[in-house]
């Protein structure tokens, strides 16, 4: 009983549906008592009786569609109510959500995929392993450790407790072993297990606990060079924005060294079953391009039938992207990979704080403008989000949403293939409600807390600077105005002495 009553909760939703229905009932039964009391019937009741029949059979169908649909929505919503014995875990097993692949590198990417684990436990973050050639300390080629800096962020990202995970995975040994990572031991080990680098991230993704996985783009050697607009080659990844300032020139292309890169195993499969393909953010030069340059990468990018979709940069990269707009990082992604890489481009036109803002404008870094008309010429949908937020001096992108951005995309896809009742729309429909009514509450705590701290300031101002507030601060105002007529007077005075000299 105490169930039922539960079942009938404000937050269920389900009373209107039952009061329709128990309308419905009403209507029909008072059409059939109209049939058995009356002796005669003319066109008057009869058009009272066939109305009241219809008016009721359609109020309790659609009562019991839509009790039908709000139970699906609770079952899926993991409510441990007297609608379902499923818990949340379960019920999260058994749909696991849409199937996303998510391509490039750096804190970017990771940011996604924080946002996206939320949603989904189909992820798969295929990682740039860009480090190869840097210069090794002894112990890392004592003990044959392979680049893995964006596989262990990306491990870290799609862990169920990020913090532990990132304490474990940076935690460093004392002694002869001092510069080298837990994480670093733990990929090495693991290699040697599974005989194979690809096969040992992918058994990690069961061994750590991950929402979804994390695969390399490729297990060669991946050397990123760069070709700039005046001619000259620089193949060593971290001299390029170092060589663009010194020759005060673009980047004309990037390429890969060898240029015939295997792709790792399982990375083509998982962009084939994509339901949607998210493509950065992340260095444009250094990390997204260079995972799509890999063999037959872009190639099953453009054949696929998900939604691709770029996240672009909110800041701009000294050496590498300078002076470009969303509509230049789009169309250096096109030259290099091919057009039908990108349908949909999602960009920040949020605001940000100026304190911030100099900070990088002092390291030769700006925001990247949005020229929607640009965007428009290169046929890619643009998609406006305030997707900028701070952590500590940085500026970064938001993973919640960012994450609200792709997945409304995802719903809007399966509204047009009419898919309303797939239990995945359902599922992703109710999360993105929950998730925009917990930014609202979370909104509201602030402006009340605001809100307290003005009363607090005004309960401590004296009764007379209370009550003459707007007279004093219009007093302040003119007396600044005062100040500046008597400036501009002193410096005309001074321009006609000068004149008559």
């Amino acid at each position: 009983m105490k169930n039922f009553f539960k079942w009938l909760k404000n937050t269920t939703k389900v009373k209107r549906w039952i009061f329709l229905m128990i309308l419905g009932a009403f209507l029909v039964c008072f059409g059939f008592s109209k049939i058995f009391v009356s002796n005669e019937l003319g066109l008057k009741e009869l058009a009272e009786i066939i109305l009241s029949f219809v008016i009721g059979f359609v109020f309790f169908v659609v009562g019991i569609v839509f009790i039908q649909k709000r139970n699906l929505e609770l079952l899926i919503e993991g409510n441990k109510s007297g609608l379902t014995k499923f818990d949340k875990n379960n019920m999260e097993n058994n749909i696991k959500g849409p199937n996303i692949v998510v391509i490039g590198g750096g804190n970017g990417l990771n940011n996604v995929l924080k946002g996206l684990k939320k949603y989904t436990n189909n992820i798969t973050a295929i990682v740039s392993v860009s480090d190869y050639g840097k210069k090794q300390i002894a112990s890392r080629k004592e003990l044959k450790i392979k680049p893995s800096e964006d596989i262990k962020n990306s491990i870290i990202a799609l862990a169920n407790d990020t913090t532990k995970m990132e304490k474990i995975m940076n935690f460093k040994f004392d002694g002869k072993f001092k510069e080298i990572s837990f994480s670093e031991l733990y990929l090495s080990a693991m290699e040697h297990i599974c005989g194979d680098f690809a096969k040992c991230v992918e058994q990690s993704n069961n061994i750590l606990c991950m929402t979804g996985k994390v695969l390399p783009v490729t297990l060669d050697e991946m050397k990123i060079c760069a070709e700039l607009q005046d001619g000259t080659i620089v193949d060593e990844k971290d001299k390029i924005a170092e060589t663009v300032f010194e020759k005060v020139t673009k980047i004309n292309r990037v390429y890969l060294n060898p240029s015939n890169c295997k792709v790792a195993p399982g990375v083509l499969n998982a962009i084939k079953e994509a339901d949607a393909i998210v493509i950065g953010p992340g260095s444009l030069y250094t990390n997204v391009i260079p995972s799509l340059l890999v063999k037959n990468v872009a190639k099953t990018i453009r054949e696929s039938k998900g939604l691709k979709i770029y996240v672009s940069n909110i800041m701009t990269e000294p050496g590498q992207t300078d002076d470009y707009d969303v509509a230049d990082h789009i169309n250096a992604i096109i030259e290099h990979s091919g057009n039908g890489i990108i349908d949909f481009c999602i960009a920040d036109n949020g605001e940000i704080i100026p304190e911030y803002l100099r900070k990088y404008n002092l390291n030769g870094s700006d925001t990247v403008e949005m020229n929607a008309g640009k965007v428009r010429n290169t046929g890619v949908y643009l998609l406006k989000a305030s997707l900028a937020t701070t952590q500590e001096t940085y500026i970064r992108h938001d993973s919640d949403e960012i994450a609200k951005q792709i997945i409304e995309l995802i719903c809007s896809d399966l509204k047009f293939k009419d898919k309303h009742n797939d239990e995945q729309y359902i599922m992703l429909n109710s999360k993105l409600k929950n998730a925009n009514k917990k930014k609202k509450t979370k909104k509201q705590k602030q402006v009340k807390v605001i809100s307290k701290k003005e009363n607090k300031r005004a309960k401590k101002l004296s009764k007379f600077s209370n009550k003459y507030k707007d007279r004093i601060q219009s007093i302040k105002e003119s007396d600044e105005t005062r100040k500046e007529n008597l400036k501009i007077q002193k410096k005309a005075e001074a321009l006609l002495k000068k004149e008559k000299k």
